[in-house]
């Protein structure tokens, strides 16, 4: 599934226009975004958390030299799916 699809599911489940739907889901994606831009973790009860990672630097290999590199420690975002979300997937 595609963002269009996806919009035009949620305007068919809530009965919301399409241009409504992409606003919707655009200012959705927007709020976390800012929110693990910052730093904050984002929970939605029955689907799941969003949160930020903490990877510590490490040292690495170039495939193609063989070469040893160090690679930097960096953020990066997470999601863990809730009880419901895992329920459902499993069905």
């Amino acid at each position: 599934m595609n963002k269009q699809e996806l919009v035009a599911s949620i305007a068919e489940k809530s009965g919301l226009t399409k241009a409504q739907s992409e606003k919707a889901l655009n200012g959705m994606v927007g709020a976390i975004t800012e929110q693990l831009g910052k730093g904050e973790s984002v929970s939605l009860i029955g689907f799941g958390t969003f949160d930020v990672s903490n990877r510590s630097a490490r040292q690495g290999k170039n495939p193609r030299t063989g070469e040893a590199v160090q690679i930097a420690a960096r953020k990066v975002p997470r999601f863990a799916p809730g009880k419901t979300l895992k329920t459902v997937v499993n069905e």
